[in-house]
């Protein structure tokens, strides 16, 4: 959420992010609004000034011995349009917030404007194989024949989009997830396992909500919403709370199943993984100082690059152009890999910075000292990295010519020592 005096201040700068964006929020709307609000919160104090006042002389009069029921009167009236006064106020400012969490956060100075056309390349790690000495399937058609994967079945339980993974595919999974689990809790993530759903003052905490209500699946007997990302209830942990000044930084990873509906995106990239409406995903989470956020994003990135490295694994870092941005995030960076079967690049991390945007939203502060007075955190989270994709491409990439996937070295001791999967013919 952005501040109030902010919008305010600088609300050109908020008319062109909304633009940047590709937003539809009504600033204008908010403006007029917040003219009216500032108004209701004067007379409402000058109100309770005249009231004091009344009150002084009330008491002054009855120790006189003067008649002071006019007077009396007098304050019952000044009460009663102070009552009608604040009643609008406060319908005032509750129209005002549902305004105010629509509004995006502000893209940062060095993200590039435009549309995903102008996201640009920051730099690639290793090298595609364009040519392949044989056929490279695709996906879904090696994890059928080895076994791995059971689309059709998953289908006939849930419905598209809830893949079906059995015996080695299942196993596969499960030790790519103990893998970056332990390579981020080696680096000084703490581990969670936190909650599957949450309620809406969580999902709009961190902006999902109402931005992405439709995208969501919702549990409306309990009003709780099944997690898009382990960002969500991660973040939330700290929401009301002020840390203390030794408390920041603070780094946490988690593993969690996700859901997303994914509403408009029908019809596209709906073969095997590459869109799906429930993925494992291993998380990443950081809470920082607002003068460190820069460099704690760029080393969140180079964290989730150590995974794709350690799996040898060809990828780009993309900077987002502000019309690609998510609405909550000031800066992101897309990890992208390499799919030899599809023939394209496939994003398996987004890293994002959301500077204070999540913290006001949640309400989440820290003293930077003893005694001075309470800041906003800096928030970040980054993917470490999405499962689905990444098997996707590691089934492509890994395939031989006699039809096994070979198992890159860093999981082989997640498999028991096992180099390959599938059986030689």
């Amino acid at each position: 959420m952005l501040d109030r005096k902010f919008i305010r201040q600088e609300s050109e700068t908020l008319r062109q992010a909304i633009v940047d964006k590709r937003e539809s929020a009504d600033l204008d709307a908010f403006l007029e609004m917040d003219k009216q609000h500032l108004s209701l919160i004067a007379q409402v104090e000058e109100l309770q000034a005249e009231r004091n006042r009344a009150s002084a002389a009330i008491n002054e009069m009855k120790k006189s011995g003067e008649d002071a029921s006019s007077a009396i009167a007098k304050t019952r009236e000044l009460s009663q349009r102070t009552k009608e006064l604040e009643q609008q106020q406060s319908e005032l400012e509750e129209q005002l917030r549902e305004l105010q969490l629509n509004f995006p956060n502000i893209p940062a100075d060095d993200v590039p404007r435009g549309g995903e056309q102008d996201n640009l390349l920051i730099r690639e790690w290793g090298e595609p194989v364009s040519k392949p000495e044989f056929e490279i399937k695709p996906h879904w058609d090696i994890g059928e024949e080895l076994g791995l994967l059971d689309l059709a079945r998953g289908a006939k339980v849930a419905g598209s989009g809830f893949p079906l993974l059995t015996g080695e595919g299942a196993r596969f999974q499960r030790a790519l997830i103990n893998f970056m689990l332990d390579l981020h809790r080696e680096a000084g993530f703490t581990e969670l396992i936190p909650p599957l759903l949450v309620n809406s003052e969580s999902a709009t905490g961190t902006g999902q909500l109402p931005k992405l209500i439709d995208d969501m699946y919702h549990c409306s007997t309990d009003d709780l919403w099944l997690i898009p990302t382990s960002e969500v209830p991660v973040t939330n942990m700290f929401a009301g709370e002020i840390l203390g000044p030794t408390d920041l930084p603070r780094y946490y990873t988690a593993y969690t199943p996700c859901f997303r509906r994914e509403a408009g995106a029908h019809g596209k990239d709906t073969r095997g993984l590459l869109r799906v409406h429930q993925f494992d995903k291993v998380e990443m989470v950081k809470f920082v100082r607002p003068e460190t956020s820069e460099e704690e994003h760029e080393s969140l990135l180079a964290q989730a690059e150590k995974v794709l490295q350690a799996l040898e694994l060809p990828y780009r870092v993309m900077l987002l152009a502000s019309g690609d941005l998510s609405f909550a995030a000031a800066k992101c960076y897309d990890l992208e890999i390499w799919s030899p079967g599809v023939g394209r690049w496939l994003e398996v991390s987004s890293v994002s910075n959301f500077g204070d945007f999540q913290a006001r939203r949640a309400g989440i502060r820290f003293r930077p000292g003893e005694r001075e007075k309470p800041q906003f955190v800096h928030t970040l989270n980054g993917s470490g990295v999405a499962l689905a994709r990444l098997v996707a491409a590691l089934l492509e990439t890994g395939l031989t010519p006699l039809g096994r996937v070979k198992i890159p070295e860093i999981l082989r001791p997640y498999m028991g020592g096992q180099e390959f999967i599938g059986k030689e013919d």
